[in-house]
């Protein structure tokens, strides 16, 4: 009996969500509320529509052919798909065996939640590693630890999965060099991290809380300067680090 979960939507993309031109499905609620979300349209999974995991790999099919020429794949990205790990599991596993390169989008908080048979057919992690310094966690995330993540990405490291570690550079949040550099030796220390990549803060998302009737918290700050992207990303190259 196919499993049911909570969609948001559904793209399909290229450049952002893993390699190649993806299907992207974004899965609805986070128990993470970041400072810098640019999707609080996502938080709760009341804010998706129920879709059972036949028909969302029916959407797939569509776009079969098309992906495999491309060399994309299939992305479960949110919110946060392991809040929802029964169809997270589904879906990937489904894709995997349809030979579709397949990425899961996670800040693994709830990595815990991942079992063996969901990593099985997880081919790559884009893991949103929020901050290195637990404190710093905590109050970007509001509700998280850091402890977690770093649990996760060892295990997937021991799985042999690929990770592409992403990094939110928000001024006056996470851009202190400090925090920077305990990121970095967090994903020094995993052998399976292909690269980091740096993702300088926007406020795309400002109107999506205003339409919510939600104060946005980072409202007064600006994008980061060149010079400290260009900083940031050197501090991770310093730690032997591939850096996008």
């Amino acid at each position: 009996m196919t499993t049911t979960g909570s969609l948001h939507s559904w793209e399909v993309s290229t450049g952002v969500d893993g390699p190649g031109t993806r299907f992207v499905a974004f899965l609805a609620g986070c128990p993470l509320r970041c400072q810098f979300c640019h999707s609080p349209d996502t938080w709760y999974r009341r804010g998706g529509h129920p879709v059972t995991a036949d028909d969302l790999v029916l959407s797939v099919r569509r776009y079969e052919r098309f992906i495999k020429v491309a060399g994309g794949g299939v992305t479960l990205s949110g919110g946060e798909p392991l809040l929802q790990p029964a169809f997270t599991r589904e879906v990937l596993s489904r894709c995997h065996e349809m030979r579709l390169h397949t990425a899961l989008d996670t800040s693994g908080f709830l990595g815990d939640r991942a079992d063996d048979e969901l990593l099985s057919a997880v081919d790559l992690v884009l893991l949103d590693i929020k901050s290195g310094d637990p404190a710093t966690y905590r109050k970007v995330t509001r509700t998280g630890r850091l402890g977690p993540t770093i649990r996760f990405a060892h295990r997937l490291a021991e799985k042999g999965i690929s990770i592409w570690v992403r990094f939110v550079l928000v001024p006056g949040l996470t851009d202190d060099p400090a925090n920077v550099d305990a990121v970095a030796a967090i994903a020094e220390r995993v052998p399976t991290v292909e690269r980091v990549e740096v993702l300088p803060f926007h406020r795309m998302g400002a109107p999506k809380y205003e339409a919510l009737g939600l104060p946005f918290p980072l409202a007064g700050t600006q994008p980061p300067a060149v010079a400290t992207i260009e900083r940031v990303r050197g501090q991770f190259h310093d730690h032997g680090l591939a850096v996008f």
